[in-house]
């Protein structure tokens, strides 16, 4: 599978506790940061969950 770029662009605070989880899963802690990651299928699904804070890209 291929890699997907996901950047947060809103954030974390107000949100339920298992979206703020999603995004430490997902290794973004802060707001405008960047991250690499492999597209599997679990991780596809976290995307998803919070795809309303992020910015995702196809690498």
């Amino acid at each position: 599978m291929g890699k997907v770029r996901i950047t947060q662009v809103r954030s974390a605070i107000r949100r339920p506790a298992d979206q703020k989880r999603t995004l430490i899963a997902l290794g973004l802690k802060k707001l405008h940061k960047t991250r690499e990651v492999d597209e599997s299928p679990a991780v596809l699904g976290m995307i998803r969950k919070v795809e309303h804070l992020l910015k995702v890209e196809k690498v």
